[in-house]
């Protein structure tokens, strides 16, 4: 069983060794279709750039259409800078590679804060608002945190949205989306603090940090405003008083689940980290030393998405759909140079292996999709408790020995031998190699030491020339500034003749000039002191005019009035004779209205009489009949 271990090891090996110098910016194979599985840092999309910092992103996927992609991004904050407040679509999990710093994020109208250094991690849940602050200590590295977001990227181009706002927003843009009336309403501060918030010019995402004895609030800046609406009153002060919180995991601290002389590895759980808890993601890290490697393996429960952090290597992945080392199936194997900064994908069920170069160890940190124990399985090796297998190894001259297994250790001992002379043999001939070249090189050494004496000669004898040459071009010069001076002194003395004949000629046009002016003035008052009389004649005049033109109104005012006066009396007048005509009339009207009253009565009486009689007759004429 040992043998065909030993054989996929060395073919392993010398694969790797004919692919050392394959630069990729997406790993690809051979065959039609292969999963995406190496971002170079190059390749990185760059979302924001500023003095103060950048964000940069990537999205990888393990080939599952029904997957998709898994989005990471890059945060990189100079010292004494603030990423501005970002509200979270998703969790987020996050990674510190260097520097220190504080993230803050608002929990029950209070911020509550972490002091991060390398190695922390820490899961940000979705709804979150915070913001981070680096160290305010000038001389310290750059804050670099690492994150992935839970929700992975669906490979959709016709959604037409940009992927940083699927993962989250920044605070800015959603507080300026609100009317003015809304926010003064909403967060109870003045106009002029939400004016100044609207019409401010948008800060980029990452700033140099506010001081705390800021300017005062009529100058507050636009990032000061987002801050106060967002969390509160006085908000920068909060940088400075918020509450701490205890100090979150930190994986370089961790205990490794291996570790040995070829390097150590190390992954951490939600029953490791309290902060993963509820998280999909879980996080490994894993540090080979020079000439070492993580034997062949694979992970059949979670798709690896690692970062280089440290070094460079080389990692080999195999498709287990074809099986490699048959024919044209070897095209179903993956191998790509790795550098800092790159990303590499290793999706479940893909064996795998990473090895280091001899000259630099090989860092890499990463997150796996499934936050519980996926008990990665190793070709060979032991199982730790932690459901790793020991799988760290030794490569010495293209040769593989396991560290962390000692079964097999007395059957290699004599190849051990045998390896340690041919090692001799190969330092003997590497030494006389050397001392081959040690002589090459000084005779090379000699022979550039007489060229370069030659050349000094040679440049000394152009010194020499140049300086004559500098001599002689100097007495030239000289001889001409004396003679450009003597010229310029004669031509001085010209000028000062022909300044003095112009300071006379000038001095006569003055002088004429003052005398035309004082003509000119005398002039000039005499014509003001006739327009003046000439002016106050025409207001007489005109006084005149209007005091007669002022009268003459009067006296037609005056005819006006008695004019009026007049009408008036005779409309009066009319008015009463009308009035007496119509009482005359109606008195008439009256008179015959009487008298025509007397006439109905005289009427109706003789009617009651002519009546009364006819009644009498009748009356008489049925007595006459009875009788």
């Amino acid at each position: 069983m040992k043998q065909p271990w030993r054989f996929s090891i060395w073919s392993f090996l010398i694969i790797v060794a004919t692919t050392f110098d394959v630069p990729l910016c997406r790993a690809t194979g051979i065959a039609g279709h292969v999963p995406e599985l190496l971002v170079t840092k190059e390749c990185r999309k760059t979302l924001a750039y500023t003095d103060a910092g950048e964000i940069t992103a990537v999205d990888v996927n393990d080939g599952r259409k029904d997957v998709g992609s898994y989005h990471l991004e890059f945060f990189t904050i100079d010292a004494r800078s603030l990423l501005l407040p970002i509200l979270l679509h998703t969790n987020m999990l996050l990674y510190v590679h260097t520097g220190r710093g504080t993230v803050n994020w608002l929990v029950k109208k209070r911020v509550v804060a972490v002091e991060v250094e390398p190695g922390d991690i820490y899961k940000l849940e979705q709804g979150t608002v915070f913001y981070i602050q680096s160290s305010a200590d000038p001389t310290r590295e750059k804050l670099r945190i690492h994150a992935i977001f839970d929700t992975v990227v669906v490979d959709d181009e016709n959604t037409g949205l940009d992927f940083v706002e699927v993962f989250y927003s920044n605070v800015s843009d959603l507080v300026r989306g609100f009317d003015v009336e809304v926010l003064q309403m909403g967060l109870g501060v003045s106009p002029e603090v939400i004016q100044e918030i609207k019409s401010a010019v948008k800060p980029p995402p990452i700033i140099p940090s506010v001081a705390k004895n800021g300017t005062d609030s009529r100058n507050m800046d636009w990032r000061e405003g987002i801050l106060d609406a967002v969390f509160g009153k006085k908000a920068l002060q909060v940088l400075d008083s918020k509450k701490k919180e205890k100090k979150v995991f930190n994986i370089i601290k961790r205990k490794p689940d291996v570790k040995n002389s070829h390097g150590r590895s190390t992954a951490v759980t939600y029953k490791d980290a309290k902060s993963l808890k509820g998280s999909s993601m879980g996080l490994f890290m894993v540090n080979l030393t020079r000439s070492s490697m993580m034997g062949p393996h694979w992970n059949p429960k979670a798709t690896e998405i690692a970062i280089v952090v440290r070094g460079r290597g080389m990692v080999q992945v195999v498709s287990p759909c074809k099986p490699s080392g048959l024919g044209d199936d070897e095209r179903s194997t993956m191998r790509f140079y790795v550098k800092e900064g790159d990303v590499f994908v290793v999706p479940r069920f893909h064996p795998m292996a990473q090895m280091s170069f001899e000259n630099e160890s090989f860092v890499f940190v990463g997150f796996s999709s499934n936050a519980g124990k996926n008990h990665p399985q190793f070709l060979a090796g032991r199982c730790t408790r932690a459901g790793s297998a020991s799988g760290l190894c030794g490569v010495c001259g293209g040769r593989t020995k396991e560290i962390g297994n000692g079964d097999g250790e007395e059957k290699h001992e004599e190849e051990s031998k045998r390896e340690e002379e041919r090692k001799k043999e190969e330092r003997k001939r590497e030494e006389e190699e050397e001392r081959e070249k040690e002589e090459k090189r000084r005779e090379e050494e000699r022979k550039r030491r007489e060229e370069r004496e030659r050349e000094e000669e040679r440049k000394r004898r152009e010194e020499r020339k140049r300086e004559e040459e500098e001599r002689e071009r100097k007495e030239e010069e000289e001889r001409k500034r004396e003679e450009e001076e003597e010229r310029k002194r004669e031509e001085e003395e010209r000028e000062r003749q022909e300044e003095r004949k112009r300071e006379e000629e000038e001095r006569e046009r003055k002088e004429e000039e003052e005398r035309k002016r004082e003509e000119e003035e005398r002039e000039e008052e005499e014509r003001e002191r006739k327009e003046e009389e000439e002016r106050k004649r025409e207001e007489e005049e005109e006084r005149k005019r209007e005091e007669e033109e002022r009268e003459r109104q009067e006296e037609r005012k005056r005819e006006e009035e008695e004019r009026e006066r007049k009408e008036e009396e005779e409309r009066k007048r009319e008015e009463e004779e009308e009035r007496k005509r119509e009482e005359e009339e109606r008195e008439r009207k009256e008179e015959e209205e009487r008298k025509r009253k007397r006439k109905r009565r005289r009427g109706r009486e003789k009617k009651k009489r002519e009546k009364k009689k006819m009644r009498e007759k009748d009356k008489r004429k049925r007595r006459r009949g009875r009788g």
